[in-house]
């Protein structure tokens, strides 16, 4: 049996003993108590020896918490903007305006959806081109009204449909990319699940990049790389153990400057406890970033590109 199967086995008895304590009145408070702090270290054990795979599998799951969960939890007086003002509303990303401890804010996310339903109506996350307009038009307007942006990235990738391509969905990507190198205002992303290829990207290029502890952030899913590389999508977990897809993993090659914990269980266990934390480093370096001038701002943004990856071959 492995941890996870156990981790699962004890939940079960301690509900068990929940029910029983209920209904029966009977005291069982050493049991449970022991209960909890078997199954506490088993949680930390489990969860500190997760293979890539296995992050690639929990921020897939359907309780992990979406985009629209931090909104909820992180701004105050959130309103929902639709539409790229060309084609139509792309329900795969989620934007709008709001106050985080006060401050205005433009906020966009990527939006999964927590069941099939929900899944198909938001596309599984992946934008076609008019959401990455969408989100562009935001962005210009988040500039123009001096406005910090944040990003909350969660796909699989870009929408790779015959219509995506028609509408031109490498020249949205590449117009966000190019008009967010030059926004000037400060634009914070953050990885909450899934950060894939350029459609990950084309919201991440800003001026931090930060990853949930057990997010991915890479080139292509391993589905993706396994295919290229073995032409054998079954091999998508010894891809993603080559992919250096983690949040530390990227943190050493420098494409991201942070790694914010998650809680025991991961995000999908404390989504208000994960929001939180988000949030209080939101405030602290949103303040920061605002305290700069406008050219350092851009400078700094264009520094951090141009370093990129250096570390690799710093030795």
């Amino acid at each position: 049996m492995n941890n996870n199967d156990k981790i699962e086995k004890l939940h079960n008895k301690l509900e068990e003993l929940y029910e029983l304590t209920k209904e029966q009145s009977i005291d069982f408070s050493f049991e449970i108590s022991e209960l909890e702090k078997k199954l506490t270290t088993l949680k930390e054990n489990y969860y500190s020896h997760l293979t890539p795979w296995d992050k690639v599998s929990l921020v897939r799951m359907s309780t992990r918490p979406v985009a629209k969960t931090y909104i909820d939890h992180i701004l105050d007086d959130f309103i929902e903007l639709h539409g790229d003002r060309l084609h139509k509303d792309d329900k795969a990303v989620i934007g709008g305006i709001g106050f985080l401890d006060k401050i205005p804010v433009t906020v966009i996310g990527q939006q999964k959806g927590a069941t099939t339903k929900e899944n198909i109506e938001r596309n599984f996350g992946m934008l076609h081109p008019e959401g990455y307009r969408k989100a562009l038009r935001l962005m210009k307007q988040a500039e123009k009204f001096h406005r910090p942006i944040i990003c909350f990235v969660d796909t699989p990738g870009a929408f790779c449909g015959i219509g995506a391509e028609e509408r031109g969905q490498g020249e949205a990507i590449a117009r966000n990319l190019m008009e967010m190198s030059m926004l000037k205002v400060p634009i914070i992303s953050v990885v909450i699940g899934e950060g894939g290829s350029g459609g990950a990207l084309a919201i991440a290029a800003g001026d931090r990049v930060w990853m949930l502890e057990h997010s991915v952030y890479s080139i292509l899913t391993p589905e993706g790389f396994a295919s290229i590389l073995w032409k054998d999508s079954s091999k998508a977990k010894e891809a993603a153990e080559v992919m250096k897809m983690t949040a530390k993993d990227l943190l050493d090659l420098g494409a991201i400057e942070k790694v914010i914990p998650e809680p025991l269980g991961g995000a999908n266990a404390q989504p208000v406890e994960m929001a939180d934390t988000i949030k209080a480093l939101l405030i602290e370096e949103i303040k920061e970033l605002l305290n700069l001038d406008v050219d350092v701002l851009l400078e700094n943004r264009f520094n951090r590109f141009r370093q990129m990856g250096s570390s690799m071959y710093s030795s």
